[in-house]
């Protein structure tokens, strides 16, 4: 379940994007204002608003620490703000002076993108505030921007629906028309594709676009070897352009908002909806997941910002990927855990964890006697004892003598390492 719990309405005009650090929310407009957020009450932080741009603010970011805020305008810069006194940093100047449209910190906060309506992308070094590099697309706005977990290549987007894949240096390593009517969004997963071949990491990327279609896309590369973008598939619960698009900080959730009001959170391992929000009254134009608990922001052209809590129901819903079942065998008990909370098993999570079951011991189970059958008395016996009680076509507890729905053995396995200890301390005395 998802809880709306607050609704920030301090903007006056159209909000264009939000971002959260681990204690900030940071918020921006078309009334060229960036407003701050206690993460804790969600009260404006003293220094709030923080104002300089001429024009309509379009994107708002973090660095990766979250003491620095980059936010970009139609001015044609992008600055920079110290966000625990709300100083400028630095005012860096888009070299053609065009509308910067969309601003990203790289993983290590060493450089910053900033990219604009004419289609130039700037590789800003964020130490020193100097230009670094500077290339361009052949054709569209850039209006979208993600940075790869491991930092070493980055992506845009264009509004003629280009996306273009650039390393370090800012060599363009790859383009391809991904969405026909043009990307408005894009967003890289954190946690690495579970399963890659030794040696190479596979990276879940999302791309959302005007012609009302979320895709994604998986990305695989070594640094000798070189890169692969490969399309994945595409989600449809939008029946207008979709705006925004953002992984969880534990990609196991998407998030997407459009210009049908609503917004979407999908499970990123089944691609299934789990939730749909329709609060706002006009386009959803951002969304963004914080970093370390379970809240999601939502901006609109109403002017307001939601701010949404997840209960432990929709983490259990969205926890564990559908791996194969060769790497069940390596879960540890928290996998196990987890695996339970997605099959709607929440109950059985205590019992398995007293009995330390793990990935092991679960492929001796099934999941339709875990679903249907499982019932266990709470009283541990002897293993030969208890399958001769069974044998006798008995299906009582011999401790309660109420009629066991189940008539599957588990180990309890923290008895038996009590009992190994003991008799452990026992030979060495």
């Amino acid at each position: 379940m998802v809880e709306l719990i607050h609704t920030l309405a301090d903007h006056n005009d159209d909000v264009n994007c939000c971002a959260f650090s681990s204690s900030l929310l940071a918020t921006c407009a078309l009334d060229k204002t960036i407003r701050l957020y206690f993460l804790s009450d969600f009260t404006e932080v003293p220094y709030s608003p923080l104002k300089f741009h001429t024009y309509a603010v379009h994107c708002c970011c973090f660095s990766p620490s979250g003491h620095i805020l980059a936010s970009c305008s139609t001015d044609g810069t992008t600055v920079l703000w110290d966000t625990q006194n709300g100083q400028i940093l630095a005012v860096m100047e888009q070299p053609s002076g065009s509308p910067v449209r969309v601003c990203r910190f790289s993983p290590d906060s060493t450089c910053l993108v900033s990219g604009a309506s004419d289609g130039t992308v700037v590789l800003w070094n964020a130490q020193s505030y100097k230009l670094h590099r500077c290339a361009s697309v052949k054709d569209g706005s850039l209006v979208a921007c993600a940075f790869s977990p491991p930092g070493n290549l980055f992506v845009t987007g264009s509004s003629c629906g280009d996306l273009t894949v650039w390393d370090d240096k800012m060599r363009c390593l790859h383009s391809e028309k991904a969405h026909d009517l043009g990307i408005t969004c894009c967003d890289f997963s954190s946690q690495p594709v579970p399963g890659g071949e030794r040696g190479l990491q596979f990276f879940q990327l999302a791309s959302c676009g005007q012609d009302c279609q979320i895709k994604i896309w998986v990305i695989s590369f070594i640094h000798i070897l070189g890169f692969e973008l490969k399309y994945k598939s595409t989600l449809t619960g939008h029946c207008a352009p979709v705006l925004a698009c953002a992984f969880s900080h534990d990609g196991q959730m998407l998030v997407s908002g459009s210009v049908d009001k609503s917004v979407i959170v999908y499970d990123t391992n089944t691609e299934n909806i789990l939730h749909t929000l329709t609060q706002h009254t006009r386009y959803v134009t951002t969304c963004a997941f914080a970093p370390n608990i379970l809240l999601l922001a939502t901006g609109s052209m109403d002017k307001t910002v939601n701010i949404w809590q997840f209960d432990t129901e929709t983490l259990c819903q969205a926890k564990i990927p559908d791996q194969p079942k060769q790497f069940t065998e390596n879960w540890s008990e928290d996998d196990v855990s987890n695996w339970l909370c997605a099959e709607g098993l929440e109950d059985l999570v205590d019992i398995f964890k007293m009995n330390n079951i793990d990935g092991r011991e679960l492929l001796n189970l099934t999941k339709e006697s875990l679903a249907d059958d499982l019932k266990i008395d709470g009283y541990s016996y002897e293993k030969e004892a208890m399958e001769n009680w069974i044998s006798k076509k008995k299906r009582t507890s011999p401790m309660t003598n109420l009629v066991l729905s189940s008539v599957i053995l588990t180990p309890n396995r923290t008895l038996k390492m009590a009992i190994d200890r003991w008799l452990s301390e026992t030979h060495q005395k």
